[in-house]
């Protein structure tokens, strides 16, 4: 239940962040907030705090099929909570008109594909155990890859914070599509490549 109860509370801060935040420092308010708490929770559960990285961290095999499926329900379970939260605080936001939906997806598979490559390599590989740095490095990924793609997509490169995005209006529920099939398969994508990048690394 420890484990949940981290994964809620880290994606609720995310999506929450993703939503009250405003301005040029948006993207990268984002990323600290992700980064710190990856450095509250990492110890508990991992830290994963996205539906894109669970997948990739089961493949990898990290966690176990219940576990994935738990932590995709706190996950989604805690963006929604904290979408309606915003919406509370600041009422709902205007869509983000996506002019080509094949780029956005594109641009959200290969952005999360860096961001779970990213976690499987300073999280969870035997060459990195114990390094300090891993929160940073996951947090500067998506200030990075989120303020390169953001234009195109919306830069959400996690599911649980499209579907947050959504309930707030940021997004267009028609569009979800593009978050749910981009991010996991990017996640997926990482997941192989690590594997077979560090075979030896079971």
């Amino acid at each position: 239940m420890k484990k949940l109860i981290t994964e809620f509370i880290g994606t609720f801060f995310l999506v929450l962040s993703a939503g009250l935040a405003s301005g040029d420092l948006t993207v990268l308010i984002i990323g600290a907030t992700l980064m710190v708490m990856i450095f509250a929770g990492g110890h508990i559960s991992g830290a994963h705090y996205n539906p894109a990285v669970t997948l990739a961290v089961f493949i990898r095999g990290r966690c176990t099929l219940n576990e994935a499926l738990g932590y995709w329900v706190a996950q989604f379970v805690a963006a929604l909570v904290a979408a309606l939260l915003v919406n509370y605080f600041k009422g709902e936001s205007t869509p983000m008109v996506i002019q080509d939906t094949t780029k956005a997806l594109i641009a959200e598979l290969i952005a999360t594909f860096a961001l779970a490559y990213v976690v499987l390599n300073v999280a969870t590989a035997k060459g990195t155990t114990g390094n300090s740095f891993y929160g940073l490095a996951i947090g500067f990924t998506v200030f990075a890859l989120g303020s390169q793609v953001g234009p195109i997509s919306g830069g959400a490169l996690n599911p649980a914070v499209a579907l947050g995005a959504c309930v707030m209006k940021a997004f267009d529920w028609s569009n979800i599509w593009i978050y749910l099939v981009g991010c996991l398969i990017g996640g997926a994508l990482a997941a192989l490549v690590f594997k077979m990048n560090n075979a030896d690394d079971k």
